[in-house]
C-alpha cells in the first residue's frame, strides 16, 4: 500500500496535524472505532447532541479511502434503485434514495456551517454514457424528476462532446445538484469541530479486542482503553477481524486513482468543464480537473489483489489515452490505491449486534454520500432519536465466501468490462 503521505489529497492538506496515540484507560458515552467519514460523521452528531465520543483510528484520520477517493458527492448508490427495490421493496426503496440526496446536503451543509477551509466545492456532476442509449437516459431523468422531484439535464452527443472531446461520449445527465471537493480536508474540518465540541481523538490506536457482553463495553489497544455505554465500529476496507461477522461481511476491493503533472493547456484542448465525470459503465472510468483546471485527477479499475502504483500508473494512462488520444503526452505525478469494503449485495451495512454493539461500514463505490447519512442515522439510533437505521435492515451481514467469493466478483468484474467492450464497439461502428 502507498504510504498515506504519497497522494493528491495529502499533498495539498490544509493541515498535517497530529492526534496522538491512547496511552491510558479513558471514559466516554460512545467509542467510535474508525475515523474515516461514517466514523467522523456519527461522532459529530453525537457530540453536538452533548455526548462525549472518543474516536479511535488505527492509523490515521481518513488514513483509508474516505482520505483518497474521487470526491464527487452525489445520491445514489453503488447498486442500482431496481436492485435495492427487489429486496426492499418500492416503498423502503424510494425511502432509502431520499435518505441518498439527504447525504449530499449533509456534507454540503457541513462544508458552509464549519467553513471547512481547503474542501473546494464545485457545482455539477456528469454521467456521461459510452454507448447510444439516449431514449433510455432520457425516461429515467423524467423518473427521477416525477418520483423524487430532482431536477437533472440531458445533454445530446453534440452536446457532451463540446464539452468533452471524445468520441467515446454518446449522451450524459448531467446534475447540478452534486458537486465533488477535496474529501480528505472534509474529513479533517469535522476533526476539528469534534475536538472543539469535546471529543477525544486518538490516531495510531488500533482496536485489539472489545469486552461487550457488560453494560459497559471496553475497547483494548495497545497502550491504553476506553470504556462507554456504546460502541460503533465504522471501519471500512481495512477492518481486520476484530468483530468477526463484520469480517465475514464484505470484501475488500482495490481502487486506483493517478494525478496529472500540471498541463492545464494540454488539457483544455480534451475537458472543457469543471463538472466531475464518471462513466455509466459498470467497470467505469471517473475523473475532474483540479487545482484550479491544471492536473487531471482520474480513478478506475477495481481488484482484489493489490497492483503496484507504476503498474496501475501506466494501465491508467492508457485509460485516459483511450479516452483522449490528444492527451497522450499527459505525464501522470502520482499513483495510489485505496481499500474499500463491498458487501455482496452492494448496499452499506448499518446496523446493531445488540447491547450496545453498533456498525457502519460497507460503502464502497458511492461513500461520499452514504457515509454522510450513514453516520448520521447510526447516531440517530444511538441518541434514541430516530430508527431511519432500520431501512437498512434488508442489506445485513451477509456471508461473502471467503477466497471464493473474493474469486467471484474479480471474475465478475472482468465479465462487465467485456460487456461493456462490446457494447461500445456497436456503437462505434454505428457512430
Amino acid at each position: 500500500m502507498p504510504e498515506y503521505s504519497d497522494n493528491y489529497y495529502t499533498q495539498t492538506a490544509s493541515s498535517t496535524a497530529r492526534y496522538p496515540s491512547l496511552a491510558r484507560a479513558e471514559e466516554a458515552d460512545v467509542c467510535v472505532v474508525g475515523a474515516g467519514l461514517a466514523g467522523l460523521t456519527a461522532a459529530l452528531t453525537l457530540a453536538r447532541a452533548g455526548k462525549r465520543v472518543i474516536l479511535l483510528d488505527a492509523e490515521r484520520i481518513a488514513w483509508g479511502a474516505s482520505g483518497r477517493n474521487g470526491g464527487v458527492v452525489s445520491p445514489g448508490y453503488a447498486t442500482s434503485f431496481d436492485a435495492i427495490a427487489k429486496r426492499a421493496g418500492d416503498e423502503a426503496a424510494g425511502q432509502l434514495h431520499r435518505l441518498s440526496i439527504e447525504g449530499v446536503e449533509i456534507v454540503r451543509n457541513n462544508i458552509g456551517r464549519l467553513d471547512i477551509q481547503g474542501t473546494d466545492p464545485i457545482n455539477g456532476v456528469l454521467r456521461v454514457g459510452r454507448f447510444d442509449n439516449s431514449d433510455e437516459v432520457r425516461k429515467y431523468i423524467a423518473w427521477v424528476e416525477r418520483t423524487f422531484d430532482y431536477p437533472l439535464q440531458f445533454h445530446t452527443k453534440d452536446e457532451i462532446r463540446a464539452l468533452l472531446a471524445s468520441r467515446k461520449y454518446f449522451n450524459a445527465i448531467y446534475n447540478p445538484g452534486a458537486f465533488h471537493f477535496h474529501p480528505l480536508n472534509y474529513a479533517i474540518g469535522l476533526a476539528q469541530e469534534i475536538t472543539r465540541l469535546g471529543g477525544l481523538i486518538f490516531e495510531d490506536s488500533r482496536a485489539l479486542g472489545i469486552e461487550h457482553r457488560a453494560t459497559v463495553k471496553q475497547v483494548t489497544t495497545r497502550a491504553g482503553s476506553v470504556r462507554a455505554k456504546d460502541v460503533l465500529i465504522a471501519c471500512g476496507g481495512y477492518t481486520d477481524r476484530l468483530v468477526p461477522a463484520l469480517a465475514r461481511s464484505y470484501i475488500p476491493i482495490l481502487t486506483y486513482m493517478v494525478v496529472s503533472r500540471p498541463a492545464q493547456t494540454l488539457l483544455a484542448t480534451a475537458i472543457r468543464t469543471r463538472a466531475s465525470i464518471g462513466d455509466s459503465r459498470r467497470s467505469s472510468d471517473y475523473y475532474r480537473l483540479v487545482d484550479g483546471g491544471r492536473r487531471l485527477l482520474w480513478g478506475g479499475m477495481i481488484t482484489t489483489r493489490q497492483a503496484e502504483p507504476a503498474q496501475l500508473g501506466a494501465l491508467l494512462k492508457q485509460r485516459i489515452v483511450d479516452t483522449y488520444p490528444q492527451l497522450a503526452e499527459l505525464e501522470i505525478e502520482r499513483a495510489w490505491s485505496g481499500r474499500m469494503a463491498y458487501a455482496r449485495h452492494l448496499m452499506p451495512q448499518i446496523g446493531t449486534l445488540g447491547g450496545g454493539l453498533w456498525y457502519c461500514t460497507s460503502f464502497g463505490g458511492h461513500g461520499m454520500n452514504t457515509t454522510a447519512i450513514g453516520g448520521t442515522v447510526i447516531a440517530e439510533a444511538m441518541l434514541g432519536a430516530s430508527a431511519r437505521y432500520k431501512l437498512f435492515s434488508p442489506f445485513g451481514l451477509t456471508w461473502t465466501g471467503g477466497p471464493l467469493g473474493a474469486a467471484a466478483v474479480q471474475l465478475t468484474y472482468w465479465r462487465y468490462q467485456l460487456n461493456d467492450f462490446l457494447q461500445e464497439r456497436k456503437s462505434q461502428v454505428h457512430d
